[in-house]
């Protein structure tokens, strides 16, 4: 909620996240979602779903996804989303059973219309899809890292993936740390999309008009020199503590083959972070 200024407020992190168009919004936690008013459908086509991340949720971007499902409220209208998607490294999987059809979590948006705690609902029924789908589990990642645009605006609070713990996942642990390359508004440059650029790789156009989009102007006709004024111009580095690694298994097998899970994180003490008006 906006503050008494009218420019920066706060809100509580244990709540149940939302987005609108790139702002994070939230829903108490102690509402009750009536599941009879949402289906959950596997898109083939991924189209549709793409676009409403794109607009909604705070990355803004697409990861490289195998199955996309979609929420849909009692008048087929969309209200939430959920890419499973090919992680950048195979080792991201694990500890998951090396060999086994497995999948990362790569994105996951609700609409601020949908009550509280039917992430897990979604999420259990994409679960029991890609089960019969033949797959063995899922990695995902929640990020306590909050972002911010480069005026000081928090784009993105932190969270600690307490949704996972309703779906009895298995917590690993934090990833490594490492340094997050950040665009003007906050949001997140992949290192694979510039590798994608100088090698002009697959998809290197639509991370050159990411980057556009973002204020580098246009590419120069030396594509690895207009990298390197992005870098020094554009994207600001940040140190990152590391995301909160889980494990999904699917079936018992796959459980049984993943070490023990280690305490949840939790929030000690309610933890705040401002959202300014824009998102009020």
């Amino acid at each position: 909620m906006p503050g008494g200024d009218g420019a920066v407020g706060s809100v509580i992190t244990e709540l149940c996240q939302r987005w609108r168009r790139r702002c994070a919004r939230y829903r108490p936690a102690g509402e009750v979602v009536d599941v009879s008013r949402y289906e959950v459908a596997l898109h083939p086509r991924h189209a549709p779903l793409k676009a409403f991340v794109e607009e909604h949720h705070y990355a803004g971007t697409w990861p490289a996804t195998r199955f996309a499902f979609g929420l849909h409220d009692r008048g087929g209208e969309l209200v939430g989303a959920a890419a499973f998607s090919v992680p950048v490294r195979d080792a991201v999987l694990r500890p998951l059973p090396l060999g086994a059809d497995a999948v990362e979590l790569g994105r996951l948006v609700l609409l601020d219309v949908v009550p509280g705690n039917a992430e897990s609902f979604f999420v259990a029924r994409c679960i029991d899809a890609l089960r019969r789908e033949g797959l063995a589990g899922a990695v995902s990642f929640a990020d306590p890292h909050p972002r911010t645009s480069v005026t000081g605006e928090v784009v993105k609070p932190g969270h600690l993936g307490v949704i996972y713990t309703a779906l009895s996942a298995v917590y690993l642990g934090p990833a490594r740390p490492h340094t997050l390359l950040l665009l003007p508004d906050g949001r997140s440059f992949n290192r694979r999309a510039l590798a994608k650029i100088r090698r002009r790789e697959r998809g290197w156009r639509y991370a050159v008009e990411q980057l556009v989009t973002a204020g580098a102007g246009e590419p120069w006709p030396n594509l690895d020199a207009w990298v390197e004024h992005v870098l020094a111009t554009v994207i600001r580095r940040e140190p990152h503590p590391g995301c909160l690694k889980y494990a999904l298994p699917f079936d018992a097998h796959t459980r049984r083959a993943l070490p023990a899970s280690k305490p949840y994180p939790r929030v000690a003490v309610p933890v705040c972070a401002a959202v300014t008006a824009r998102c009020a």
